[in-house]
């Protein structure tokens, strides 16, 4: 309803109470639920209540003009920023006008320099609106008496006292527990007990830690392990009904060395037109998953699986993720298939989704599989399969290119793999590969979804979309600014915006040694993809009509992707009215949530990540090392290792004057033993000065530059 009125009143006019009602179509019944939702808007300063009782949004209120309601952001100085969406950069709050704000709530700020079109406006928060009370995580300490909490977030710098307790008196020092905030005073807050996570010298406590920290669970609740004895281990002979029998084809998986959640499963055939048959096979999981079930509803809150360095958090239990669900070898397992003719052009001409049972030939791996494709070398018990392969490689090339000659958007950005060992110690931090193999299964896999999007767009039935915006003007202006100063002159014209401009500046940064630094700054001028019942395309695929289909496993919204297919095209009564209502209903919902709990989990990813590379380099201190400027700021510059681990070398660490030129992103270092110009992407050595496990944080030191020639473009 929230979102109905916001759209409502975009234009800027301000509406009556039944002025709302009748233009959102609803009856007298809803009349209480709307006034309470307009209320809420109201006091959470999303609305405004003009003084003849119209609705209008507040930032369009002549009132409101220099306020501004946003996310407040602690640093580790006397300072902090709020974050909000109707500006394009943050708001600097002093140390003194924070108005007892703390990291993470939502506050309204009056901005007393500069405007909302200004890049450097100040503020002062003048009410917090509500705060993130849940999962704080922290050490307990004991201090004249009192129980006290360090947070795991150092950002929120004030005392805080655990409320006194049967429970709480049994916690020692050292404990890690998770804790609700409640009053906040002017030099403290009280918080509550949840949970106790551990102690500080148990094993994997800086791991939990995390994952409590962001609320997600790593054990199922009581009531869906009672419902998982209900759910078979095996395919049944009434599981069959109604199924395309695929038993007999040459069906197979290309997974990592240690997947065991195998979703998806592939096929190919040469017809006598000449035309390819590619079979994309995905683990049927909505089968198995009664809607509004325990184990669906619990699937839903976690939304997504969470693959930390050493582990796995499923979003299903390891009975249905490992088991049932999983396309294991030499084992029967039901279905979902997207079978897709194509031309040798890459064009779709025809297509048929159906559910199936299939009996996976061999689980490969892409080690193995890019030994056949690039090298031609065939690994024992390949044989069979070595030319079925190298067909599907064909293809998938032929994909790529129509998808290229699309304007879809190939970044190939290299990402880290940390190798830890039996007890969670990070050992080494490498490059992760990606060959034939995974861009192979990526392109059959972008297609079904993309075939499956359509079959749902083209009959008008209510979905769920993956959707990715055209990328932020002002963003991209300054990303041109920063090339322009590192010397780099396009050829493209930026002037008309689609995908194929962003295509071609990405081949054309290709050849530079600082391209993938330069790949990570443009990625940060896009949106991020999201699930939505509305489709407004995928932008860097430069696709019209995109979905998640494939990875039911472990995405919420694939599942959900199936149950609408059932729904529509397996079931005896097929397509209602009944379920088109039901689904408009609960789509937005899922999608926002699916949104949210993605961001979430790759957050804690990101975090535990940090967490261990700090970790590997306190060992490593002392040692030299060559790295890409990846970042300059006003406190110092990023710099990121061969392996991408990231590193700071703050300001004051030059022992010189540093300035730092935000529209260009340089910064110029003068001082006794340096007088230099540092830019973005420019390769130089660094020392490792401090690593810190506990704050996730590296320190480097300047060294000295690499020779001039590397830098120079290939």
């Amino acid at each position: 309803m929230e979102k109905e009125i916001l759209k409502l009143l975009e234009s800027g006019k301000a509406l009556s109470f039944i002025e709302i009602s009748d233009a959102l179509g609803y009856s007298k019944s809803m009349d209480e639920r709307l006034a309470y939702t307009l209320t809420n808007m109201v006091n959470n300063y999303d609305l405004t209540l003009t003084n003849k009782n119209r609705y209008m949004l507040f930032s369009m209120n002549e009132k409101n003009s220099n306020y501004v309601k946003g996310k407040f952001m602690e640093t580790k100085g006397e300072f902090a920023f709020v974050r909000s969406d109707a500006m394009k950069e943050d708001i600097f709050i002093h140390g003194s006008k924070t108005g007892g704000a703390i990291n993470g709530d939502t506050v309204l700020v009056f901005i007393t320099k500069g405007s909302k079109r200004d890049k450097r406006a100040e503020g002062t928060v003048v009410k917090i609106i509500s705060r993130d009370l849940n999962n704080k995580v922290g050490e307990v300490y004991h201090f004249e008496k009192k129980t006290m909490v360090s947070l795991d977030d150092k950002k929120i710098k004030k005392l805080i006292y655990l409320q006194d307790n049967p429970e709480t008196r049994r916690l020692v020092d050292g404990d890690k527990i998770v804790v609700t905030l409640q009053d906040n005073k002017d030099d403290y807050i009280k918080a509550s007990l949840v949970k106790r996570i551990g102690h500080v010298n148990d094993p994997d406590i800086d791991i939990l830690s995390i994952i409590a920290e962001h609320d997600i669970n790593t054990e199922f609740p009581i009531d869906v392990e009672k419902q998982l004895p209900t759910i078979p281990t095996e395919v049944r002979k009434s599981d069959l009904v109604g199924r395309r029998d695929l038993r007999d084809e040459m069906i197979f998986t290309i997974d990592g060395d240690d997947t065991k959640d195998i979703d998806d499963a592939i096929s190919i055939k040469r017809l006598p037109n000449g035309n390819y048959e590619l079979g994309v096979h995905i683990a049927d999981v909505s089968y198995y998953i009664e809607e509004n079930s325990p184990l669906d509803l619990e699937a839903r809150k976690r939304g997504t699986s969470t693959y930390l360095v050493d582990r796995v958090i499923p979003m299903y239990p390891h009975q249905l993720s490992n088991g049932i669900c999983s396309l294991n070898p030499d084992v029967d397992r039901l279905t979902i298939s997207c079978v897709m003719e194509i031309d040798s052009e890459g064009k779709m001409i025809n297509y048929d989704i159906f559910p199936s049972v299939i009996h996976s030939r061999k689980q490969m791996t892409y080690n193995k599989v890019n030994q056949i494709l690039e090298q031609n070398a065939i690994p024992d018990d390949y044989e069979e399969f070595a030319d079925t392969l190298k067909e599907m490689n064909e293809l998938a090339h032929i994909i790529r290119k129509e998808r290229n000659k699309r304007g879809s958007i190939e970044f190939d950005v290299e990402e880290a793999k940390i190798i830890a060992d039996e007890h969670g110690i990070p050992v080494d931090v490498v490059l992760r590969s990606r060959g034939e193999g995974e861009r192979l299964i990526e392109d059959f896999m972008v297609r079904a979804n993309e075939t499956v999007a359509s079959h749902f767009f083209y009959m008008d039935l209510p979905s769920l979309y993956r959707v990715h915006g055209m990328p932020d003007e002002e963003r991209l202006e300054k990303f041109l600014k920063i090339l322009s100063g590192l010397g780099i002159s396009l050829k493209t014209d930026v002037r008309k915006m689609n995908s194929k401009v962003i295509q071609r500046i990405v081949e054309e940064l290709r050849g530079y040694p600082e391209y993938r630094i330069l790949c990570e700054k443009l990625l940060s001028c896009m949106d991020k993809a999201i699930y939505s019942p509305e489709n407004i395309g995928h932008f860097a695929l430069a696709l019209k009509i995109y979905t998640h289909f494939t990875s039911p496993i472990r995405r919420y919204p694939d599942t959900t992707v199936h149950r609408l297919l059932h729904n529509y095209f397996f079931s005896k009564d097929g397509i209602t009215d009944e379920k088109i209502e039901h689904f408009k209903e609960i789509l937005s919902e899922i999608a926002m949530h699916s949104s949210e709990t993605e961001r979430n989990s790759e957050e804690c990813e990101r975090d535990v990540e940090e967490m261990k590379m700090a970790e590997y380099m306190e060992s490593h201190i002392d040692e030299e090392y060559e790295g890409l400027i990846s970042g300059i700021t006003s406190y110092g510059m990023f710099v990121e290792l061969d392996n991408m681990i990231e590193g700071l070398i703050r300001d004051d660490s030059f022992e010189a004057i540093y300035e730092y030129d935000e529209n260009i992103e340089v910064a110029k270092v003068n001082g006794p033993r340096i007088n230099k110009v540092f830019k973005l992407g420019e390769r130089i050595r660094v020392k490792v000065a401090r690593a810190s496990k506990e704050a996730s944080e590296i320190d480097f030191t300047y060294v000295g530059d690499v020779d001039e020639k590397i830098k120079k473009k290939s």
